[in-house]
């Protein structure tokens, strides 16, 4: 069952993440002066500053950061043991649990006053080498399935990206960060469910193989 790990880990995200959202004062892009998290007008990252868009002290922040922790955690996990589990080269075998791991350790300093931006884009640079080390994984593996749903990932990374770069539709941003982010984290967990159901099916073929020769 550790081998779910990622996919608890993620859950347990989702809830804090949620739970965070109630303790959020208020403020966002649209309105400053708004009460409550906004699910269309308001990022993730909101809940993560020390201080609300509205000036007041965010009391959604501690719940945030453990969530963030977790994820993390949970991502960095599913990185470390992908590459045992699936067909990948010696050198993939090598950079997804490092790059994998390093993205995430970067990811966490979002909750610090470094420079978002610089965070967001080096995080984001080594996630993405897991991600395609990941693909090539599945292709190997013969998971097109997920192949493709990790391919409408990129698609949607790519137009939260632009938007977010160009500031063209900016005010759509916080719902396509969302449903981006929502995405990829059930991606993950769909690879790692599928993980977890081949580690059964061998572990099944094996006890029936060792009742046989007994």
């Amino acid at each position: 069952m550790w081998i779910l790990l990622p996919t608890f880990g993620t859950i347990i995200f989702v809830c804090l993440y949620f739970v965070a959202s109630l303790f959020y004062p208020g403020g966002s892009q649209v309105n400053r002066n708004a009460t409550g998290f906004s699910w269309v007008n308001n990022y993730w990252c909101n809940l993560l500053n020390e201080e609300a868009m509205n000036g007041a002290h965010n009391s959604a922040r501690p719940i945030a950061i453990c969530g963030m922790f977790i994820l993390c955690m949970s991502l960095s996990i599913f990185w470390f043991y992908f590459p045992r589990y699936i067909s990948v080269n010696k050198f993939l075998r090598f950079a997804i649990p490092i790059s994998g791991t390093f993205g995430m350790t970067l990811a966490f300093f979002l909750v610090t006053k470094f420079n978002h931006d610089l965070i967001t884009n080096l995080a984001s640079l080594f996630g993405l080498t897991a991600t395609i080390g990941t693909f090539s994984g599945l292709y190997k593996t013969r998971w097109f399935r997920l192949f493709a749903f990790g391919l409408a990932n990129i698609l949607l990374v790519v137009v939260n990206n632009y938007v977010y770069h160009t500031k063209e539709l900016i005010v759509y941003l916080p719902v396509i960060q969302k449903v981006s982010f929502a995405t990829f984290l059930i991606w993950i967990c769909a690879v790692n469910i599928e993980i977890f159901n081949q580690e059964k099916r061998i572990l099944l073929l094996y006890c029936l193989g060792d009742k046989q020769d007994t």
